[in-house]
């Protein structure tokens, strides 16, 4: 999938050899001509890193960095036609991942982007996989809070995610009905322990050919069963 360039620069014909650099290196670009619309177009668009110029018209350039870091951690490299210390230190007080004097190599930007851009999205793939359990083809993400078989989305209700998750998370572990209506539904619920039979029925009926895994152990409670 094509990685989305936002280039927010007043000077046209700069911004148009930017983004002839990146399109050569196979990225999507969007143009914004001033603050304002930059700022449109990252609320609107799917954006992946941002090139910002310092001196734009409407809103300058940290104001724009400063309000999108109140929202997004996005990659920022800022530009900026003066070399001043105070500007770079600024730029970095405002969190900007890089930064770059004009005039400088179009060539060096892309690569520098490609790096940010995979070292940035390999750590968010590592958190997304923490956040992700698979056993036996019934895969969950917790942050998420999907579930697949095999890779069937299916849909879940959220106390069947909760109990499907409790059970994943304790595979192969005889877990009581009152284990799982503390967990699950929390200590104050003072309901019946029965509840979690109806659960489980239905959450065997939404997992479907994987159903086998959620065991019976009579007179005890459930268990998840990979072996």
């Amino acid at each position: 999938m094509k990685r989305t360039i936002l280039i927010i620069e007043d000077e046209l014909k700069i911004a148009n050899i930017i983004a002839d650099y990146f399109t050569m290196n196979e990225y999507k670009i969007l143009i914004a001509t001033n603050g304002k619309v930059g700022l449109q177009m990252f609320e609107e668009e799917t954006v992946d890193l941002i090139i910002l110029d310092i001196m734009l018209p409407e809103i300058d350039g940290f104001s724009v960095c400063r309000r999108i870091r109140k929202k997004s951690d996005i990659p920022i490299i800022m530009l900026t036609a003066r070399s001043e210390v105070e500007d770079q230190l600024m730029g970095y007080e405002f969190k900007v991942d890089d930064y770059m004097t004009k005039p400088f190599n179009p060539e060096i930007l892309v690569a520098k982007s490609k790096v940010l851009l995979d070292r940035i999205y390999t750590v968010k793939k590592e958190d997304r996989d923490k956040e992700t359990l698979q056993l036996k083809g019934v895969t969950i993400n917790k942050l998420t809070r999907e579930v697949w078989i095999d890779s069937t989305s299916i849909e879940l209700e959220p106390k069947q995610f909760d109990l499907l998750l409790y059970l994943m998370e304790n595979k192969h572990i005889v877990l009581s009905r009152d284990q799982i209506l503390n967990e699950v539904w929390g200590y104050d619920y003072f309901g019946s322990a029965r509840v979690v039979d109806a659960q489980v029925k239905k959450l065997r009926k939404n997992l479907q050919h994987k159903a086998y895994l959620i065991k019976t152990v009579f007179g005890l409670g459930y268990k998840f069963e990979v072996e």
